[in-house]
């Protein structure tokens, strides 16, 4: 049984599947550190500094469905707080622990390291409320039922939740225990009330698509939602943010609809349905083309975490689990309309052709793996793969809505810490990776073998893409060697190589296909080597800067 205050902490996050705490650590928060350190069921993951940390933790949720990080306060909190911010976007429980100074401390206003010098030891809290769903200093009065409330709070927001442990108080003895608060339940009359009334609008219409979101994957409902498509018949394709959501190769799938961007045929199969189901859901501009979409919202039932808006109604009090718990039940299999998915095609080029798009992401396509998982850096790498078709049980996750260059390395090395035994593959741009390139030193250290690419395009292609001037300075990068870096960071056995060619790409990617070590190949472009999603998604934006 848990005896002090971090140590209730820790023994209920792990009961709610986070075995890992990602952190750097800190004079103020050594109570914390030792605490994670000693515990048995958690384990310390150290990280090259905090940003990093936070971006590792968000991708660790991706995976357990929630993730852990600890940082000291002021200066290590202020340099996770992009990190955190990213997880609140992506809508992530995070929970990011904080060590403090002790309480004589701060009620003495006394001018410390790592403040402002202004006596002000609230501030750094205020500073992350806009990017936490709720907060709480813990002492051992309130932590247990503070840890209940922040713990419903990350689950009910699915976002992240600060909880700070001054120094003195962290390893103090608890007062009382209190009870886990029980995840809400739909109204029963309204949820009978929606199941009606879509049931109602899918027996009128005679075509429909579902469009599951990633809502879905944040609340872990893609076995009720896969009960749902199977139980229904119908058909359903994805938005860019939520691709994989579901199964790529289920006989439903009719491909990504990414507005007027790309696949005239998908866009036409869901804007003119009868009915689309827009399940978790967020109409983002990646997702909806450059808001190039068209959905008709009289045709249109969008349902949320909480709620459901269909046509100009909107339900409250319905929960996402037990909505698809009932339409499943009331739903009879039909029929539905269908197309085929489209794949990216085979792969161009040979020999010492040159690495274009066309040759590099139907490559990269081919080379995945049933149960991949895939963390595409944000920007022009992930849309290389938008439109490939992802192997069974495979998942594709970037960082779509908050978009923070950098984040894929270290999120990638949260991913492979939550799953040590599913591959874990790494597409990132070459500006990206020198952001948090440290962290591939961590693959080494926890002994992960992940599979890491790294796109030499000599610079910030995806800015390029963007701005009124490509060649500007300040898309440049230093160019660096990259494929010499793993030796450098400890990943002493790691099949590393540097391929400028397709033949040579096409040696490596065997090569990697064999490997039993970690591996990290440098494929060289041209500094424009832009898949037609990039291209076609870029002159939309362009259009949205005028």
């Amino acid at each position: 049984m848990a005896s002090t205050v971090i140590q209730y902490v820790l023994r209920r996050l792990g009961e709610i599947g986070v075995k890992d705490v990602f952190g750097v650590p800190g004079d103020y928060a050594f109570a914390v550190n030792d605490a994670i350190c000693n515990d048995p069921d958690i384990k310390w993951i150290g990280c090259s500094n905090e940003l990093n940390a936070a971006y590792a933790a968000e991708g660790y949720a991706r995976i357990k469905g929630a993730g852990a990080l600890c940082t000291t306060y002021g200066v290590g909190e202020l340099s996770a707080i992009n990190g955190v911010a990213g997880a609140y976007a992506e809508h992530l429980p995070v929970f990011h622990l904080v060590g403090a100074p002790n309480v004589t401390i701060q009620e003495s206003r006394a001018l410390m390291h790592h403040t402002l010098g202004n006596g002000d030891y609230d501030l750094f809290r205020r500073m992350s409320e806009p990017v936490v769903c709720a907060h709480a200093v813990m002492t051992p009065q309130n932590v247990a039922y503070e840890t209940e409330r922040l713990i419903a709070e990350a689950f009910y927001h699915l976002r992240p939740v600060y909880m700070a442990f001054p120094a003195d108080l962290a390893a103090a003895p608890i007062a009382g225990e209190a009870r886990p608060i029980a995840p809400p339940q739909s109204d029963p009359d309204a949820l009978a009330h929606v199941t009606e009334v879509i049931v109602e609008v899918l027996a009128r219409a005679r075509s429909a698509c579902v469009l599951p979101g990633v809502l879905i994957a944040r609340a872990g409902l893609q076995p009720a939602l896969h009960a749902l498509i199977d139980a229904s018949g119908l058909p359903f394709a994805t938005m860019f943010m939520d691709k994989s959501v579901l199964d790529e190769t289920h006989p439903s799938y009719v491909g990504m609809y990414d507005g007027a961007l790309m696949q005239p045929e998908v866009r036409a199969f869901v804007e003119d349905a009868d009915a689309v189901l827009a399940i978790g859901t967020l109409m983002t501009d990646f997702n909806t083309g450059a808001f190039t979409s068209r959905l008709d919202p009289a045709k249109t039932i969008s349902i949320g975490h909480h709620r459901v808006r269909a046509g100009d109604k909107t339900f409250f009090n319905i929960e996402f689990g037990d909505l698809l718990k009932s339409l499943t039940a009331r739903l009879s299999r039909r029929d539905w309309p269908k197309i085929a998915p489209k794949t990216l095609g085979r792969a161009e080029g040979s020999g010492e052709d040159r690495i274009d798009a066309k040759a590099l992401y139907p490559r990269l396509a081919g080379f995945l793996r049933e149960n991949d998982i895939l963390i595409a850096e944000t920007g022009t790498a992930s849309m290389g793969l938008g439109f490939a078709r992802m192997p069974s049980g495979a998942n594709f996750y970037n960082q779509t809505l908050w978009g923070s260059i950098g984040w894929a390395t270290p999120a990638a090395f949260g991913a492979a810490v939550a799953a040590p035994r599913r591959r874990v593959v790494l597409l990132t741009g070459d500006g990206a990776h020198q952001f948090t390139v440290q962290e591939i030193s961590q693959f080494a250290r926890q002994g992960l073998k992940p599979i890491i690419f790294v796109i030499n395009n000599s610079g910030y292609l995806i800015e390029r893409l963007l701005c009124r001037e490509p060649e500007i300075a300040y898309n440049e990068i230093a160019p660096w060697r990259y494929s010499l870096l793993p030796r450098a960071f400890g990943c002493d056995d790691w099949f590393s190589a540097r391929v400028a060619t397709c033949g040579e790409l096409d040696s490596a990617l065997a090569a990697a296909g064999r490997a039993e070590t970690g591996v990290y190949i440098e494929i060289v472009t041209d500094a424009y080597a832009a898949s037609a999603l990039a291209t076609r998604m870029h002159e939309e934006f362009r259009k949205l800067y005028r």
